[in-house]
């Protein structure tokens, strides 16, 4: 038996890629244009570090007139919460972010290169792995999570490190009519990259903020294939941003060490990498030191917090573009009018550790947002706050609009 067997076996009525490559072509677009994507996952609230991010994608696609696609990354089930996307569509809509392709609600999207979720490309994903089954890329791993334990405590005994690879990836030289004779018992299994990584070799690689940068190869046999046929993060933004023409991919600095196992999967995929620019975490000051902004902890992590607050969406937004490119404040001092959208953003002069998140700037930045709106203007937005938040106040603005106009045209 040779791996083309075993891969018509595993995936019998799963189409050769030759069809996805066809029915997603590359991109008619402009020389330059950016193609970004924001792929959060629906398991809680938009953190305010991924409106940093989308804020980011959606500048940059639209000042190179290219493409700025929304991608919900849900193959985690298990981690996933109700009404999830729903509430990621409400908190970028409410900072007037617009994806030019991708997600619209639970169940419709626009574009030409969906679907848009990725628990509904699963056969997509398929035809990938089944593409490296034949060529001898993948293999199937029947492992159970006590052999995976077992080989981790014998790794702690030869104090080796712990992972799947090389001597330690026991299914991988498996023969293949073994391997057949064990899915046809019903056995389950998962599919695992065959990595070609050495355990000294290097990388060395241009992230579009941080410049180069070096790593170990990755030399891990990651799993590409889940037991219940969702692919792993992993593998399918790997596909997705083939597929979709993704030229930038823009993510906060924990995933910059996943970059070796990135540049792994479109090498054996036979396709272009996109561009990494890791951009820097958002931090708060406490006790004299920095710590990241945490969901758990912090009010300020959830971009509901800001509109609780009465804080204008364009000042955060102001104010996250001041953080991504510092001359954006004196860019704005010397046009007070204008809009945002006419400051020219780059990627490259973003910092490239973490960016200190300043509430008491924030508001500095709202003041003077607010300070250039119409009493009309205020009026409007007050109503609109206190009809949510504040039911006595809304009464009071109703009942005497010109007396709510005169005291707040100051």
């Amino acid at each position: 038996m040779d791996y083309k067997e075993l891969a018509d076996y595993i995936f019998p009525d799963i189409k050769d890629i030759s069809y996805y490559e066809a029915l997603y072509p590359k991109r008619n677009l402009p020389e330059g244009a950016a193609v970004t994507r924001f792929a959060p996952s629906p398991t809680g609230f938009l953190h305010i570090g991924g409106l940093f991010s989308a804020l980011i994608d959606e500048k940059l696609a639209k000042q190179t007139n290219g493409v700025f696609i929304l991608r919900i990354e849900d193959t985690d089930k298990k981690r996933e919460v109700e009404n999830g996307v729903q509430g990621i569509l409400d908190s970028l809509k409410a900072f007037d972010i617009v994806p030019d392709e991708g997600v619209t609600g639970e169940d419709t999207e626009k574009g030409d290169y969906g679907p848009y979720t990725q628990s509904k490309r699963g056969e997509i994903y398929k035809a990938y792995v089944k593409h490296l089954l034949v060529q001898g890329k993948a293999y199937p791993c029947f492992c159970t999570q006590e052999e995976l334990d077992e080989i981790r405590k014998n790794q702690e005994l030869a104090k080796d490190r712990p992972g799947y690879y090389g001597k330690w990836a026991k299914c991988r030289r498996m023969p293949l009519d073994m391997a057949k004779e064990r899915i046809e018992k019903g056995e389950k299994f998962i599919i695992r990259l065959k990595s070609k990584g050495t355990p000294d070799g290097k990388i060395k690689h241009h992230d579009v903020i941080k410049g180069k940068v070096e790593f170990p190869e990755n030399d891990q046999d990651i799993v590409i294939l889940k037991s219940d046929g969702l692919p792993t993060y992993h593998f399918a933004h790997a596909v997705d941003d083939h597929l979709m023409g993704t030229t930038h991919v823009i993510r906060g600095d924990e995933w910059l060490s996943s970059v070796p196992v990135h540049i792994e999967l479109f090498q054996a995929l036979e396709q272009r990498l996109p561009k990494y620019a890791h951009i820097p975490t958002l931090l708060k000051e406490e006790n004299g030191g920095k710590r990241k902004i945490s969901k758990r902890k912090d009010p300020e992590a959830a971009v509901s917090y800001y509109h609780e607050q009465g804080i204008p969406a364009q000042a955060v937004k102001e104010y996250l573009l001041n953080i991504a490119n510092s001359n954006f404040e004196g860019w704005r001092r010397a046009n007070p009018d204008k809009s945002m959208d006419e400051f020219e953003f780059h990627l490259n002069k973003m910092g490239v550790s973490g960016a200190l998140f300043d509430l008491v700037k924030l508001l500095d930045v709202s003041k003077n947002i607010i300070a250039r709106y119409t009493a009309e203007q205020i009026y409007d937005y007050v109503l609109e706050w206190a009809k949510r938040y504040n039911p006595n106040l809304q009464a009071r603005l109703e009942q005497d609009k010109p007396y709510a106009l005169r005291v707040l045209g100051i």
